[in-house]
């Protein structure tokens, strides 16, 4: 697969100042397979304001997809048209912060053929963080990001192909942006299993979301385990505020539109919603099947030590299916040692932290088919802390706007795979692919750094990397890291598409790294460099080729001989026996041409 075969946008005439952009969720054969139909607002029509494109953090184009939005002033529409039927949308808007920082609320309307068919409550209070990590809500401090949230509905009735439906700010409203509209065609509610216990029915759990429905969930779970026999949640929104806490057993919902768990302790705000395996020193949950339902939280900071996740603890040999997750701090945060977990068909929105993060000793696990977005740090990250994480996979997942860090990580690991996914719109301080030894408890002593032989094939990375406000220099597309020592392993870096990147497509930075093989590379558009070398390391180059480099000089080499590359057949356009290395950083150039930077 080449670049030519990632699907455009077009700008319609009512928008023509938009750029086309490449869709993550429209590159064929790779990433997430999504159940809807995405739409950008900036290419529907409209009587609002186009905003970007911008990749500048802190800028509020800079988290848009694609890094373009349509701001709708009191009264103003985007009116989308429908390629596929569709009785439910996610849309994905940002709301100005109130002057506290608590956020505010307001409304935005969805008609369709002159008649209403929603007005879908719409709030900041989820986005606006400030400062520096772990951030806070002070609109009176620097750095404002995370400005986006998505909001979901079901539109209570089938519309055919070719309709349009009109997203409008209600005229005493505040203004809205409004970035993409996800529509789609939701299966009906899935009826309880045979057999199965019923969370309402047998233990008085509330589906109108007014009483806390913990115990009673925790009481079904524990029977269930006990019977031997699969949890039903009906159609339903429950109030959860602790973690239910489950280990052999299969706890299934109605669907992820229909069976919501929800809540937080309106008294002690580090007690919230979660499904979360017995802890590893407790002895872990295993024969645990999670699917079919949403976990919508409420938590509206980051605080590293809460344990307010979606999914946590230890789970072993068991599956996490078709799981809707949103704004927690943290998708799944998974705390081994455990073996075995498959979480896959997942969407996971809107986090303060992680989307996944594969944390101590997690082996022979894999997230696949999930689609990942707005997450306040790494997309997909994994983390041996002190404990080896073996042949783990993140394949065929779409990663799109970590608001910080990276789309896809692995900070050490042995023999592990990260494979046909699709990663886009790195806002800052991290890349779209990154392999590391980083992080405490990542070192060859304790067998927790990079080792054994790891894959990345079959990957597209669409305007990933950016600008690290730390180092304040570009971060690559792909980049490579030492830090704790140097990585010393088979890296295959494979058939791959390296699109648009905002920075250089290649980075190696701190400590060395030796045993990087690039083959069947595209690289195709940067705003800086082909290579940014800033620490030793060993390469071979085969069949990489680089088209749309921003500097003439295609790479920056301040190490020297220190890097060593041996080029095999059918490499063009990054290499030069006469690399730059120059005392300031060049700015990027993004042209916006509707192809990647001078393609």
């Amino acid at each position: 697969m080449t670049a030519t075969a990632v699907l455009v946008g077009v700008a319609p005439a009512a928008h023509a100042a938009a750029v086309p952009t490449l869709n993550p969720t429209q590159v064929p054969g790779r990433g997430a397979t999504v159940p809807f139909v995405e739409q950008e607002a900036e290419y529907a029509d409209t009587n609002g304001t186009l905003v970007g494109p911008d990749r500048l953090y802190t800028k509020l184009p800079s988290e848009a997809s694609g890094r373009q939005a349509v701001t709708l002033a009191p009264g103003q529409y985007v009116e989308f048209t429908l390629t596929e039927p569709a009785d439910a949308v996610s849309f994905r808007y940002s709301l100005p912060d109130s002057g506290d920082g608590a956020g505010q609320d307001a409304t935005l309307d969805i008609s369709s053929g002159g008649s209403t068919l929603k007005s879908v409550p719409v709030t900041s209070k989820y986005a606006w963080f400030y400062g520096g990590y772990p951030f806070n809500n002070n609109p009176g401090d620097t750095n404002p990001h995370h400005f986006y949230d998505e909001a979901r509905t079901l539109l209570g009735t089938t519309l055919p192909a070719g309709a349009k439906v009109r997203f409008q700010t209600p005229s005493d409203a505040p203004a809205l942006t409004l970035d993409l509209a996800d529509f789609e065609d939701v299966a009906a509610p899935a009826p309880k299993p045979s057999g199965a216990l019923d969370v309402v029915a047998d233990f008085g759990a509330d589906p109108t979301g007014a009483d806390d429905s913990t115990a009673q969930i925790q009481q079904a779970v524990d029977e269930g385990a006990a019977q031997g026999r699969e949890v039903y949640i009906p159609e339903g929104t429950f109030q959860v505020r602790r973690h239910i806490v489950v280990d052999h057993v299969t706890l299934g919902g109605a669907g992820p539109w229909y069976s919501v768990l929800t809540g937080r302790d309106p008294d002690d705000r580090t007690q919230a919603v979660g499904v979360y395996g017995k802890y590893a020193a407790d002895g872990g949950s295993s024969d645990v099947h999670l699917k079919d339902f949403a976990i919508i939280g409420d938590i509206r900071e980051r605080v590293d030590a809460d344990q307010v996740n979606a999914i946590g603890g230890a789970l072993s040999d068991s599956t996490v299916d078709d799981i809707w997750m949103q704004h927690t701090k943290v998708g799944a945060w998974m705390d081994g040692p455990m073996d075995n977990l498959t979480i896959e068909n997942c969407r996971i929105l809107d986090q303060t932290a992680d989307g996944v993060n594969f944390h101590t000793g997690v082996t022979n696990s894999r997230v696949t088919n999930t689609f990942v977005r707005n997450t306040g740090d790494d997309g997909l990250a994994m983390w041996p802390e002190n404990t080896p994480n073996v042949k783990d996979e993140f394949t065929h997942n779409t990663v799109v706007l970590p608001i910080l860090a990276n789309n896809i990580v692995t900070y050490g690991g042995k023999d592990i795979t990260l494979s046909d996914n699709v990663m886009a719109d790195t806002v800052t301080n991290g890349g779209g692919l990154h392999v590391a030894n980083r992080y405490p408890g990542v070192n060859s002593g304790q067998g927790t750094a990079v080792s054994g032989t790891l894959t990345a094939a079959r990957n597209t990375l669409i305007r990933t990397g950016n600008s690290d406000f730390n180092w304040n220099f570009g971060v690559g597309a792909l980049w490579f890291d030492g830090l704790n020592e140097p990585i010393d392993a088979r890296l295959d870096i494979s058939d791959t598409d390296v699109l648009d990147s905002s920075y250089e497509a290649i980075q190696l930075i701190e400590g060395a790294t030796d045993g990087l093989h690039f083959s069947n590379v595209a690289i195709d558009g940067t705003g800086t460099y082909a290579l940014q070398v800033q620490a030793p390391g060993t390469a071979s180059f085969d069949h990489v080729t680089a088209t749309g480099v921003a500097q003439e000089n295609p790479i920056h080499n301040c190490v020297g001989e220190g890097f060593n590359i041996t080029q095999g057949e059918g490499n063009s356009g990054w290499y030069t026996d006469q690399p730059e290395c120059t005392g300031t950083w060049p700015a990027p150039q993004w042209t916006y041409d509707g192809r990647p930077s001078g393609s």
